[in-house]
């Protein structure tokens, strides 16, 4: 095969070069580094389209990569160096902002941050919220279907979509970018799209849902004595703040331990501990002065309830800030205390006190003296159940010792998510990292159903080939 011949059929950039590669080849955590043929970086979709054309025609594999920061390795090549990255960061135009339709058009490579600025400066919001915002793009967002923090009150990312342009495995344009709220005119493409790891086809541009700026956000950080009390605590959020909740995290002190250890400013901003915290967040079209009302009035009823037992509000910018740091800062946090074992998982809200507690207890017993990190969206039943050494065994000479741990503490923990009726990838995706896992908790006809899917829309198994299915 010619790569020079493919160098100057489009407009971007073709890297051959082993060091321009590199930062293609290694996934965000470090976990997975392979091997490619090239890498390219179309500058538009006629250019993606044609380098789809041209591997499809020398059969070379596609691994579609947005801003590589993913969790599951999703977006990186294996290791016998047979296929090409489609790098879409230079695809990185706002195209159209409707503040009517309250809709934005965007390419795929415009990162999250690059979007949210754009609708604010078009008076609306877009809200899906991300600790990689700054560097995760809108289509790696759509391909993993990202969550984030606001689940709760504006859906996931594919709940914010309506609209898609995607290059499919044969090179073919499909120009879906339609921002209709209904459209019930066939099989929904665009959600086959969604979630589907790049392994259907290559999105490209996507028209994304906007919404009114709030006129006030106040977020309140509370003391839980459990679990129990903190979904107590939202049921009770639900019914006095309706849809102003836009944001409900719950956090084990375990989590907030080790941002005080790793992070210079943070503090607890209350005056005595807990084993458990929710952040509560009120974003309302009316006042600070309403927003602060309407919180004060649910933690007075939450502490009368016994629910809660101490409770910080940010009177402030800075002091908003800082008490959303208190969760933001625990994944990077955990990373610097070491190795983890990480569990990205949802659940029916209703059964999440009862996981927490029984495999709690269930790995204290099996493997005696790891740590639980456990952290998430609790609002929309997203837990990050996730692991550390103690810490008189974070050093580099336990870190293998750790590590072997994993397969079987994984597999107490998603047999126990399916006991409790839950999903073993809510936000991350399944990537390479939880591929075979999956396959043991889906049915056979499941299976057989995804699989039809990806033969009918890549029947030569081009596009990113091992992820997602086994």
């Amino acid at each position: 095969m010619d790569l020079n011949t493919l160098r100057n059929s489009f407009l971007g950039r073709l890297l051959t070069e082993p060091a321009d590669m590199a930062a293609f080849l290694t996934d965000w955590r470090g976990k997975w580094t392979g091997r490619a043929i090239a890498v390219a970086q179309p500058d538009n979709t006629e250019g993606v389209a044609t380098v789809m054309r041209w591997c499809h025609a020398h059969r070379v594999p596609v691994v579609p990569q947005g801003g590589n920061t993913g969790l599951s390795g999703g977006a990186t090549p294996d290791t016998d160096g047979l296929a090409l990255v489609l790098s879409l960061t230079r695809l990185n135009k706002v195209r159209h902002i409707d503040p009517v339709n309250n809709t934005i058009e965007v390419d795929a490579g415009v990162t999250l941050q690059q979007v949210q600025e754009a609708a604010r400066e078009a008076g609306r919001l877009f809200p899906l919220s991300l600790a990689a915002q700054g560097s995760c793009t809108i289509g790696g967002n759509l391909a993993t279907n990202a969550g984030g923090v606001q689940v709760l009150r504006y859906g996931n990312a594919r709940a914010l979509c309506l609209g898609l342009e995607v290059v499919t495995a044969e090179g073919e344009i499909w120009d879906g970018q339609r921002g209709l709220r209904k459209d019930n005119t066939g099989y929904d493409l665009r959600d086959l799209y969604i979630g589907s790891e790049g392994t259907l086809g290559v999105i490209t541009q996507a028209v994304l849902q906007l919404f009114p700026l709030p006129a006030s956000q106040v977020v309140a950080f509370v003391a839980v004595p459990s679990p129990a009390a903190a979904i107590a605590l939202l049921q009770l959020a639900q019914a006095r703040l309706g849809s102003s909740l836009t944001a409900f995290e719950l956090m084990s002190d375990a989590c907030i331990a080790l941002v005080e250890k790793h992070v210079d400013a943070a503090r607890l901003p209350l005056a005595e501990r807990s084993d458990w915290y929710v952040l509560l967040e009120v974003s309302d079209t009316q006042g600070e002065s309403e927003a602060g009302e309407a919180i004060e009035g649910l933690l007075e009823a939450g502490m009368e309830q016994e629910l809660a037992t101490d409770a910080a509000l940010s009177s402030s910018l800075s002091q908003f800030k800082a008490l959303w740091a208190l969760r933001e800062d625990i994944s990077e946090s955990q990373g610097a205390e070491g190795k983890t074992i990480k569990h990205d998982i949802s659940l029916p809200i209703s059964n999440i006190a009862g996981f927490v507690t029984q495999t709690s207890e269930a790995l204290s017993e099996a493997f005696p003296g790891q740590r639980l990190v456990v952290f998430g969206h609790l609002g929309d039943g997203n837990l990050h159940f996730n692991l550390s050494p103690s810490p008189d065994r974070c050093g580099t000479e336990h870190v293998a010792e750790f590590l072997a741990l994993e397969a079987p503490i994984n597999t107490l923990v998603h047999d126990a998510v399916m006991v409790h009726q839950g999903s073993i990838s809510a936000e991350h995706g399944l990537g390479v990292l939880r591929r075979d896992e999956s396959a043991r908790y889906k049915s056979p006809v499941e299976l057989k159903l995804m699989r039809a899917i990806k033969t009918a829309l890549d029947p030569l198994n081009l596009m990113n080939p091992g992820k997602l299915l086994p």
